[in-house]
């Protein structure tokens, strides 16, 4: 991978060490300072009381979490987010690196032009670090070797109608063909894994009604069929959203037979359940589904046993006026979340008595590796000094106000929430803090 950054614009300066009693090192929480130099870790040594920033005693040091699903909408949409706004909400999150999707952009991201016209709406726009997906569509099959030449990380399909008219949805025998073309460039794959056939219309504020129009056996099927198209070609997939915890026993038998499988769920299938969402709000919808207290569970087990790889936000915000139908048939679909994924999951983990330790990987190392950045996600020699001053015991109500969205809704307003991002690092320098809010638009491009 390289990084690209855009013109500099002034940002506070660099610091060269930083202590904590705990940071998150290997998997665990040990005292260490961070050496930093260049905007890049040089060393982790002892616990030294006289760095230049020591964290307080209630205070975690982490690396910059990673989010490779996030829906920017830049250039096209910009009135539903953007790379200022969205950005700002990373790093108030914690999130140093990003990948953004290629919808619902316009136009989306199938084509090299595309991309260019995405990277030239970014510019300068960055909080964090920003890398792409491509997208791959019936139109542009043949063509994503030259995508992936271009910069972007993989390429995403839907497997059902993805409610943007630009970018259509593979059938079973196109899905085989995109998979063929990317074996040989070794390259990824991801899939929106429903399938239509099993799909019903939902009408009306019921909020069970709409869950009910997208059963799990459209997830499970859908997974079966990436599955299996893996197999035959030996490319790599990765499944977005898994929401139907039913397909966790495909996905494990898969990956214990060597298909090249990677899997992620998001905050809100791991936090909300579907008999506690009330009826009419539509910053509840998404596809798949938030759903019951029961699949959930299955899901943190999921989570803990490493049959899931990465919790990551699916933030994929909209307008108040898309958003606030109360006809959960015709609500734009999609959560907002991309800010407040590590204190919601944090929130519910403490709840089942699960060690922050244990769900890090999900929100580091692990979405990381699907994209092949290993040097992002940990604090280690040689990686970005990208890190994020959390307390993990500090509770607070999410306010509207709290929100860097363009659109401030989320599902988890009013809602106590466990742990605060108070800082947020790229490259050695400050770039948020929860007082002061952004500091610098210095974020860089990843391209592969």
């Amino acid at each position: 991978m390289s990084t690209t950054a855009p013109p500099r614009t002034p940002h506070p300066a660099p610091i060269s060490s930083v202590a904590a009693l705990r940071v998150f090192l290997d998997g665990a929480f040990s005292p260490a300072t961070v050496r930093i130099s260049d905007g890049r870790i040089v060393a982790v040594d002892a616990f030294d009381e006289h760095a230049d920033v020591v964290l307080a005693d209630d205070q975690v040091l982490l690396p910059g979490l990673v989010d490779t699903h996030v829906h920017l909408n830049e250039p096209g949409r910009t009135d539903w987010e953007g790379f200022s706004t969205g950005t700002a909400a990373a790093a108030a999150g914690g999130i140093t690196t990003l990948v953004e999707m290629p919808l619902n952009s316009v136009p989306v991201t199938t084509t090299p032009e595309a991309l260019s016209v995405k990277r030239d709406a970014a510019r300068t726009q960055l909080a964090v670090d920003v890398a792409y997906w491509g997208g791959a569509v019936p139109e542009n099959l043949g063509a994503l070797g030259a995508l992936l030449d271009a910069g972007v990380v993989g390429v995403k399909c839907f497997l059902a109608p993805s409610g943007i008219d630009e970018f259509g949805h593979l059938d079973a025998a196109q899905l085989d063909s995109a998979l063929a073309e990317l074996a040989a460039h070794d390259g990824l794959l991801i899939a929106h894994a429903e399938l239509e056939e099993y799909l019903t219309d939902a009408a009306g504020p019921v909020f069970t009604d709409f869950v009910a129009s997208r059963p799990p056996r459209a997830e499970v099927e859908a997974i079966r069929l990436v599955i299996e198209a893996a197999r035959r070609t030996g490319a790599r997939a990765h499944i977005v959203h898994v929401a139907a915890a039913e397909a966790l026993d495909l996905v494990r038998a898969a990956k214990a037979d060597g298909v090249r499988l990677t899997v992620e769920t998001c905050p809100h299938y791991l936090t909300l359940r579907a008999e506690e969402v009330p009826d009419g709000l539509g910053r509840f919808k998404c596809c798949p589904p938030i759903r019951d207290g029961a699949n959930q569970d299955l899901l943190w087990e999921g989570v803990l046993d490493g049959t899931i790889d990465a919790i990551v936000s699916d933030h994929s915000p909209a307008t108040a006026e898309l958003k606030d139908d109360p006809d959960l048939g015709t609500a734009w679909g999609g959560i907002a979340g991309v800010q407040t994924g590590l204190s919601a999951v944090w929130t519910e983990a403490h709840r089942r008595g699960i060690p922050l330790e244990d769900v890090l990987p999900r929100f580091t190392t692990g979405p990381a590796a699907i994209v092949r950045l290993a040097d992002r996600g940990v604090i280690a020699p040689g990686a970005p000094a990208h890190l994020a001053v959390f307390e993990p015991d500090a509770e607070h109500t999410l306010e509207l106000d709290d929100l860097h969205y363009r659109n401030r809704m989320s599902p988890w307003q009013g809602a106590r929430l466990r742990g605060i991002v108070r800082e947020t690092w790229l490259h050695g320098a400050r770039v948020y803090t929860r007082a002061d809010g952004v500091l610098a638009r210095d974020g860089r491009e990843v391209l592969a």
